[in-house]
């Protein structure tokens, strides 16, 4: 698994690796251009947590996803306060404790 310092970094490996479309989360799926995504539809295939000590708003996740037909891109997420309103099935498999 890759390491990085930061979420730019993170994202910017991500995309070096062929990560290259950008994932949406919506509440019970991911959107990317005008395709949806339900929970059994991807993978994830990494994921990169990144916390603030002392600001909040710095805590997020990017994750490295490949759908089932072979698309891989990139979603940032927060976690904590700052997580999205997202279904119970998505938020269990975007549970980063569950990889």
């Amino acid at each position: 698994m890759y390491a990085y310092d930061t979420l730019s970094e993170a994202i910017n490996g991500l995309r070096e690796r062929g990560f290259s479309v950008d994932f949406n989360l919506k509440e019970n799926c991911l959107v990317c251009d005008n395709d949806n995504f339900h929970v059994d539809d991807f993978e994830i295939v990494e994921f990169h947590r990144f916390e603030g000590e002392s600001n909040p708003s710095d805590q997020s996740i990017v994750y490295g996803i490949q759908s089932k037909d072979g698309i891989k891109g990139v979603l940032v997420s927060g976690y904590g306060i700052s997580a999205e309103g997202i279904s119970v099935a998505m938020a269990e498999k975007l549970r980063f404790s569950n990889l």
